[in-house]
Protein backbone atom coordinates (compact mmCIF):
# COMPACT_ATOMS: atom_id res chain seq x y z
CA UNK A 1 0.00 0.00 0.00
CA UNK A 2 1.17 3.80 -0.95
CA UNK A 3 2.24 6.31 1.52
CA UNK A 4 -1.03 8.49 0.24
CA UNK A 5 -3.40 5.21 1.14
CA UNK A 6 -1.75 4.28 3.96
CA UNK A 7 -2.19 7.93 5.72
CA UNK A 8 -5.90 8.36 4.00
CA UNK A 9 -6.44 4.68 5.86
CA UNK A 10 -4.80 5.65 9.46
CA UNK A 11 -6.61 9.23 9.59
CA UNK A 12 -10.04 7.84 8.46
CA UNK A 13 -9.40 5.27 11.16
CA UNK A 14 -8.44 7.64 14.02
CA UNK A 15 -10.60 10.73 13.20
CA UNK A 16 -13.88 8.61 11.87
CA UNK A 17 -14.14 10.20 8.80
CA UNK A 18 -11.99 10.40 5.50
CA UNK A 19 -9.85 13.36 5.38
CA UNK A 20 -10.33 16.50 3.19
CA UNK A 21 -7.48 15.81 0.93
CA UNK A 22 -4.02 13.59 1.15
CA UNK A 23 -0.86 15.79 -0.01
CA UNK A 24 3.00 14.07 -0.52
CA UNK A 25 5.94 15.16 -1.37
CA UNK A 26 9.28 13.02 -2.43
CA UNK A 27 12.90 12.63 -1.15
CA UNK A 28 15.17 13.08 -3.26
CA UNK A 29 18.96 12.22 -4.48
CA UNK A 30 21.31 15.10 -5.56
CA UNK A 31 22.97 13.98 -8.24
CA UNK A 32 25.73 16.40 -8.05
CA UNK A 33 26.23 19.70 -6.32
CA UNK A 34 26.69 19.38 -2.68
CA UNK A 35 27.26 21.82 0.31
CA UNK A 36 26.96 24.50 -2.80
CA UNK A 37 23.33 25.66 -1.93
CA UNK A 38 23.83 27.93 0.85
CA UNK A 39 26.67 28.93 -0.90
CA UNK A 40 24.44 30.80 -3.55
CA UNK A 41 26.16 27.78 -5.69
CA UNK A 42 24.49 24.92 -8.23
CA UNK A 43 23.00 21.69 -7.61
CA UNK A 44 20.89 19.00 -9.42
CA UNK A 45 19.14 16.63 -7.68
CA UNK A 46 16.11 14.89 -9.14
CA UNK A 47 13.13 13.53 -6.66
CA UNK A 48 12.57 9.65 -5.31
CA UNK A 49 9.52 7.60 -6.13
CA UNK A 50 9.66 7.41 -2.28
CA UNK A 51 7.55 10.08 -0.58
CA UNK A 52 5.73 11.41 2.62
CA UNK A 53 1.82 11.81 2.71
CA UNK A 54 0.01 13.84 4.43
CA UNK A 55 -4.07 13.29 4.97
CA UNK A 56 -5.40 16.39 6.07
CA UNK A 57 -8.88 17.95 7.40
CA UNK A 58 -9.39 21.65 8.53
CA UNK A 59 -10.34 22.40 12.32
CA UNK A 60 -12.20 25.86 13.89
CA UNK A 61 -10.71 26.26 16.90
CA UNK A 62 -6.95 26.86 16.30
CA UNK A 63 -5.85 23.55 17.31
CA UNK A 64 -2.85 21.37 15.12
CA UNK A 65 -2.88 17.81 15.62
CA UNK A 66 -0.27 15.59 14.45
CA UNK A 67 -0.05 11.38 14.21
CA UNK A 68 2.61 9.82 12.09
CA UNK A 69 2.08 6.00 11.51
CA UNK A 70 4.82 3.84 12.20
CA UNK A 71 6.73 1.04 10.71
CA UNK A 72 5.17 -1.26 12.65
CA UNK A 73 1.44 0.03 11.50
CA UNK A 74 1.16 1.89 14.61
CA UNK A 75 -0.24 5.54 15.21
CA UNK A 76 1.99 8.15 17.20
CA UNK A 77 0.39 10.73 18.01
CA UNK A 78 2.07 14.13 19.27
CA UNK A 79 0.58 16.32 21.48
CA UNK A 80 -2.05 19.15 20.36
CA UNK A 81 -0.54 22.45 20.46
CA UNK A 82 -2.49 25.47 19.60
CA UNK A 83 -1.23 27.32 16.45
CA UNK A 84 -0.77 30.58 17.70
CA UNK A 85 1.52 29.44 20.79
CA UNK A 86 3.85 27.43 18.51
CA UNK A 87 7.21 29.40 18.48
CA UNK A 88 11.24 28.16 17.42
CA UNK A 89 13.40 25.77 19.59
CA UNK A 90 10.05 25.05 21.74
CA UNK A 91 10.06 21.66 20.45
CA UNK A 92 11.87 18.63 19.45
CA UNK A 93 11.54 15.21 17.55
CA UNK A 94 9.62 14.34 14.76
CA UNK A 95 6.42 16.50 15.80
CA UNK A 96 8.72 19.65 14.89
CA UNK A 97 8.49 19.50 11.53
CA UNK A 98 4.74 20.02 10.67
CA UNK A 99 4.72 22.08 13.55
CA UNK A 100 7.28 24.26 12.28
CA UNK A 101 5.70 24.59 9.09
CA UNK A 102 2.67 25.87 10.70
CA UNK A 103 4.49 28.29 12.74
CA UNK A 104 6.49 29.99 9.76
CA UNK A 105 2.87 29.67 7.52
CA UNK A 106 1.34 31.63 10.55
CA UNK A 107 4.24 34.14 10.59
CA UNK A 108 4.10 34.89 6.81
CA UNK A 109 0.04 35.93 7.58
CA UNK A 110 -1.88 32.86 6.47
CA UNK A 111 -4.80 32.79 8.74
CA UNK A 112 -4.52 28.86 10.17
CA UNK A 113 -8.01 27.62 11.31
CA UNK A 114 -6.32 24.70 12.96
CA UNK A 115 -6.07 21.10 11.05
CA UNK A 116 -5.67 17.43 12.03
CA UNK A 117 -2.84 15.62 9.85
CA UNK A 118 -1.74 12.21 9.94
CA UNK A 119 1.55 11.39 8.15
CA UNK A 120 2.93 8.10 6.58
CA UNK A 121 5.60 7.40 4.66
CA UNK A 122 8.02 5.60 3.13
CA UNK A 123 11.52 7.59 2.44
CA UNK A 124 14.14 6.33 4.72
CA UNK A 125 15.08 8.41 8.02
CA UNK A 126 18.29 9.55 8.69
CA UNK A 127 19.38 8.47 4.98
CA UNK A 128 20.55 11.74 3.61
CA UNK A 129 17.43 11.33 1.51
CA UNK A 130 15.54 14.46 2.63
CA UNK A 131 12.40 12.50 4.84
CA UNK A 132 12.28 16.21 6.96
CA UNK A 133 12.05 18.13 3.99
CA UNK A 134 9.60 15.76 2.35
CA UNK A 135 7.40 15.68 5.23
CA UNK A 136 7.45 19.25 5.54
CA UNK A 137 6.71 20.44 1.76
CA UNK A 138 3.29 17.94 2.27
CA UNK A 139 2.39 19.45 5.21
CA UNK A 140 3.29 23.25 3.55
CA UNK A 141 1.01 21.60 0.69
CA UNK A 142 -1.71 20.31 3.15
CA UNK A 143 -1.70 23.28 5.15
CA UNK A 144 -2.17 25.91 2.37
CA UNK A 145 -4.82 23.35 0.53
CA UNK A 146 -6.70 23.49 3.76
CA UNK A 147 -7.01 27.22 3.84
CA UNK A 148 -7.67 27.92 0.33
CA UNK A 149 -4.60 28.33 -1.16
CA UNK A 150 -4.07 24.75 -3.22
CA UNK A 151 -0.56 25.25 -4.93
CA UNK A 152 -0.18 26.33 -8.40
CA UNK A 153 -3.63 28.10 -8.41
CA UNK A 154 -4.15 31.64 -8.76
CA UNK A 155 -3.52 33.37 -5.57
CA UNK A 156 -1.71 30.81 -3.63
CA UNK A 157 2.32 30.74 -2.85
CA UNK A 158 4.87 29.79 -5.59
CA UNK A 159 6.45 26.36 -5.16
CA UNK A 160 10.03 28.49 -4.44
CA UNK A 161 8.51 30.45 -2.35
CA UNK A 162 7.27 27.53 -0.73
CA UNK A 163 10.39 26.26 -0.77
CA UNK A 164 11.73 29.56 0.97
CA UNK A 165 8.91 28.76 4.06
CA UNK A 166 10.30 25.17 4.42
CA UNK A 167 13.79 26.63 4.81
CA UNK A 168 12.69 28.88 7.51
CA UNK A 169 11.00 25.92 9.20
CA UNK A 170 13.76 24.15 9.38
CA UNK A 171 16.36 27.11 10.20
CA UNK A 172 14.34 29.40 12.77
CA UNK A 173 11.89 26.60 13.87
CA UNK A 174 13.76 23.33 14.16
CA UNK A 175 17.25 24.51 14.05
CA UNK A 176 18.97 23.32 11.09
CA UNK A 177 20.65 25.39 9.28
CA UNK A 178 20.01 23.87 6.00
CA UNK A 179 19.98 25.59 2.30
CA UNK A 180 17.25 25.38 -0.36
CA UNK A 181 18.19 22.06 -2.15
CA UNK A 182 16.32 19.50 -0.34
CA UNK A 183 12.91 21.21 -0.17
CA UNK A 184 13.12 23.09 -3.44
CA UNK A 185 14.13 19.79 -5.21
CA UNK A 186 10.74 18.15 -3.38
CA UNK A 187 8.41 20.76 -4.12
CA UNK A 188 9.87 21.49 -8.12
CA UNK A 189 11.55 18.13 -9.54
CA UNK A 190 9.59 16.77 -12.29
CA UNK A 191 9.64 13.15 -13.60
CA UNK A 192 12.29 12.00 -15.73
CA UNK A 193 14.38 15.05 -15.32
CA UNK A 194 17.14 16.71 -13.41
CA UNK A 195 16.35 20.07 -11.89
CA UNK A 196 19.06 22.51 -12.15
CA UNK A 197 19.01 25.54 -10.04
CA UNK A 198 21.13 28.22 -9.75
CA UNK A 199 20.56 29.12 -5.75
CA UNK A 200 22.16 32.85 -6.18
CA UNK A 201 19.17 33.53 -9.21
CA UNK A 202 16.74 30.97 -8.34
CA UNK A 203 16.84 30.55 -11.82
CA UNK A 204 16.06 26.52 -12.66
CA UNK A 205 15.88 24.26 -16.00
CA UNK A 206 14.48 20.49 -15.81
CA UNK A 207 17.43 18.39 -17.91
CA UNK A 208 16.18 15.60 -19.18
CA UNK A 209 17.90 12.14 -17.21
CA UNK A 210 16.58 8.97 -18.94
CA UNK A 211 19.19 6.54 -17.59
CA UNK A 212 17.17 3.59 -18.72
CA UNK A 213 17.31 4.71 -21.97
CA UNK A 214 20.91 4.96 -21.99
CA UNK A 215 21.51 1.41 -20.20
CA UNK A 216 22.24 2.78 -16.88
CA UNK A 217 21.00 3.19 -13.33
CA UNK A 218 21.48 5.25 -10.17
CA UNK A 219 22.45 2.79 -7.75
CA UNK A 220 20.98 4.64 -4.00
CA UNK A 221 23.29 3.23 -1.19
CA UNK A 222 21.62 3.56 2.23
CA UNK A 223 24.46 2.81 4.38
CA UNK A 224 21.86 2.73 7.12
CA UNK A 225 24.67 4.52 9.52
CA UNK A 226 22.09 7.40 10.92
CA UNK A 227 22.61 11.38 10.42
CA UNK A 228 21.23 13.99 11.94
CA UNK A 229 22.08 17.91 10.84
CA UNK A 230 21.23 19.21 14.03
CA UNK A 231 23.89 17.34 15.52
CA UNK A 232 26.86 17.10 13.17
CA UNK A 233 29.45 19.30 11.77
CA UNK A 234 27.12 20.40 9.38
CA UNK A 235 26.89 23.59 10.82
CA UNK A 236 30.51 24.12 11.47
CA UNK A 237 30.91 23.79 7.93
CA UNK A 238 28.16 26.44 6.95
CA UNK A 239 30.11 28.68 9.31
CA UNK A 240 32.99 28.20 8.19
CA UNK A 241 32.14 29.35 4.00
CA UNK A 242 30.14 32.12 5.49
CA UNK A 243 33.51 33.29 7.32
CA UNK A 244 35.81 33.13 4.04
CA UNK A 245 33.23 34.63 2.19
CA UNK A 246 33.09 37.61 4.56
CA UNK A 247 36.81 37.45 4.58
CA UNK A 248 36.93 37.91 1.05
CA UNK A 249 34.43 40.37 1.12
CA UNK A 250 32.67 38.56 -0.59
CA UNK A 251 28.59 38.02 -0.71
CA UNK A 252 29.14 34.05 -0.74
CA UNK A 253 31.55 31.82 -2.34
CA UNK A 254 29.86 31.67 -5.52
CA UNK A 255 31.15 35.07 -6.10
CA UNK A 256 34.72 33.31 -6.54
CA UNK A 257 36.18 33.99 -9.74
CA UNK A 258 39.90 33.39 -9.43
CA UNK A 259 40.31 30.22 -6.89
CA UNK A 260 43.87 29.99 -6.22
CA UNK A 261 43.44 33.97 -5.15
CA UNK A 262 41.25 33.32 -3.29
CA UNK A 263 42.98 30.73 -0.97
CA UNK A 264 45.77 33.19 -0.49
CA UNK A 265 43.82 35.29 1.26
CA UNK A 266 42.50 32.71 3.76
CA UNK A 267 43.61 31.02 6.28
CA UNK A 268 44.52 27.56 6.12
CA UNK A 269 41.25 25.91 8.04
CA UNK A 270 39.08 27.58 5.33
CA UNK A 271 41.22 26.51 2.45
CA UNK A 272 39.64 23.22 1.90
CA UNK A 273 36.14 24.59 2.23
CA UNK A 274 36.66 26.97 -0.46
CA UNK A 275 38.28 24.92 -2.27
CA UNK A 276 35.21 22.07 -2.59
CA UNK A 277 32.89 24.66 -3.07
CA UNK A 278 34.14 26.68 -6.24
CA UNK A 279 35.34 23.07 -7.65
CA UNK A 280 31.93 21.51 -7.19
CA UNK A 281 30.11 24.07 -8.97
CA UNK A 282 32.40 24.05 -11.66
CA UNK A 283 31.25 20.24 -11.22
CA UNK A 284 27.81 20.50 -11.96
CA UNK A 285 28.05 23.01 -14.77
CA UNK A 286 30.46 20.08 -16.65
CA UNK A 287 27.52 17.35 -15.53
CA UNK A 288 24.71 19.40 -16.81
CA UNK A 289 26.45 20.52 -20.05
CA UNK A 290 26.92 16.25 -20.46
CA UNK A 291 23.50 15.51 -19.55
CA UNK A 292 22.25 18.22 -22.33
CA UNK A 293 24.22 16.88 -24.77
CA UNK A 294 22.77 12.82 -24.27
CA UNK A 295 25.89 11.74 -22.47
CA UNK A 296 24.97 10.28 -19.21
CA UNK A 297 27.82 7.47 -18.80
CA UNK A 298 30.27 10.40 -19.25
CA UNK A 299 29.54 12.21 -15.81
CA UNK A 300 30.84 9.56 -13.37
CA UNK A 301 34.08 11.12 -13.50
CA UNK A 302 32.80 14.48 -11.81
CA UNK A 303 30.62 12.33 -9.07
CA UNK A 304 34.01 10.31 -7.94
CA UNK A 305 35.79 13.83 -8.20
CA UNK A 306 33.36 15.35 -5.91
CA UNK A 307 32.93 12.34 -3.60
CA UNK A 308 37.06 12.92 -3.32
CA UNK A 309 36.54 16.65 -2.48
CA UNK A 310 33.96 15.83 0.20
CA UNK A 311 36.10 13.37 2.00
CA UNK A 312 39.33 15.32 1.81
CA UNK A 313 38.62 19.34 1.41
CA UNK A 314 35.14 19.19 3.20
CA UNK A 315 35.54 15.88 5.20
CA UNK A 316 31.77 14.98 5.70
CA UNK A 317 32.37 11.70 4.97
CA UNK A 318 32.91 8.52 6.72
CA UNK A 319 33.76 5.06 6.58
CA UNK A 320 30.14 3.69 5.84
CA UNK A 321 30.25 6.10 2.91
CA UNK A 322 34.03 5.17 1.82
CA UNK A 323 33.41 1.71 1.85
CA UNK A 324 30.41 1.82 -0.02
CA UNK A 325 31.80 4.14 -3.06
CA UNK A 326 34.98 2.45 -3.01
CA UNK A 327 33.27 -0.97 -3.86
CA UNK A 328 30.97 0.37 -6.41
CA UNK A 329 34.05 1.85 -8.25
CA UNK A 330 35.80 -1.61 -7.63
CA UNK A 331 32.90 -3.17 -9.16
CA UNK A 332 32.72 -1.37 -12.33
CA UNK A 333 30.75 1.47 -11.50
CA UNK A 334 31.13 4.66 -13.47
CA UNK A 335 30.90 7.04 -10.49
CA UNK A 336 29.82 7.48 -7.54
CA UNK A 337 29.78 9.76 -4.13
CA UNK A 338 28.50 10.22 -0.58
CA UNK A 339 25.18 12.50 -0.94
CA UNK A 340 23.46 14.89 1.23
CA UNK A 341 25.31 16.40 4.51
CA UNK A 342 27.26 13.86 5.26
CA UNK A 343 28.19 11.47 8.30
CA UNK A 344 26.30 9.00 7.17
CA UNK A 345 23.56 8.83 5.01
CA UNK A 346 23.62 7.49 1.70
CA UNK A 347 25.87 7.59 -1.81
CA UNK A 348 25.03 6.93 -5.06
CA UNK A 349 26.82 4.94 -7.85
CA UNK A 350 26.21 5.54 -11.71
CA UNK A 351 26.45 2.20 -12.68
CA UNK A 352 25.33 0.02 -16.17
CA UNK A 353 22.35 -1.65 -15.51
CA UNK A 354 23.77 -5.31 -16.31
CA UNK A 355 26.11 -4.35 -13.55
CA UNK A 356 23.67 -4.00 -10.75
CA UNK A 357 24.23 -7.58 -9.66
CA UNK A 358 27.61 -7.20 -9.63
CA UNK A 359 27.81 -3.95 -8.06
CA UNK A 360 25.48 -4.61 -5.58
CA UNK A 361 27.70 -7.90 -4.41
CA UNK A 362 30.81 -5.90 -4.20
CA UNK A 363 29.31 -3.48 -2.11
CA UNK A 364 27.80 -6.34 0.41
CA UNK A 365 30.91 -8.11 0.57
CA UNK A 366 32.77 -5.10 1.37
CA UNK A 367 30.67 -4.08 4.11
CA UNK A 368 30.47 -7.99 5.24
CA UNK A 369 34.51 -7.20 5.50
CA UNK A 370 34.40 -4.32 7.96
CA UNK A 371 31.97 -5.55 10.12
CA UNK A 372 29.68 -3.42 9.14
CA UNK A 373 25.52 -3.54 9.25
CA UNK A 374 24.55 -4.43 5.51
CA UNK A 375 23.14 -1.56 3.39
CA UNK A 376 20.22 -0.85 1.71
CA UNK A 377 20.11 -0.56 -2.11
CA UNK A 378 17.40 0.61 -4.57
CA UNK A 379 17.46 2.28 -7.61
CA UNK A 380 16.67 6.11 -8.27
CA UNK A 381 14.22 6.94 -10.79
CA UNK A 382 13.69 10.35 -10.80
CA UNK A 383 9.91 11.33 -10.33
CA UNK A 384 7.46 13.47 -9.92
CA UNK A 385 7.47 16.13 -7.27
CA UNK A 386 5.34 17.06 -4.67
CA UNK A 387 1.45 17.72 -5.01
CA UNK A 388 -2.18 17.06 -3.99
CA UNK A 389 -3.45 13.57 -4.06
CA UNK A 390 -6.37 12.54 -5.63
Amino acid sequence: MSPVSKAEKAFTELHGHAPAGVWSAPGRVNLIGEHTDYNNGFVAPFALPHRAAVAASPRTDGVLTVATLGDDGQLQAADPVAIADLAPRTMSGWAAYPAGVAWVLRENGFELAGADLVVSGNVPTGAGLSSSHALECATALALLGLSGREVDQPGSPTRPEIARFVQRTENEFVGAMTGLLDQTASLCCVAGHVLFLDVRSGESEQVPFDAEAAGLEVLVIDTRAKHALVDSGYGDRRSGCERAASLLGLPSLREITDLDAALAQLPADLQPLVRHVVTENARVLSVVAKLKSGRLDAIGPELTASHVSLRDDYRVSCLELDVAVDAALSAGALGSRMIGGGFGGSAIALIRAADRPAVEQAVLDAYAAHSLNPPRLFAGVPSPGAGRDE
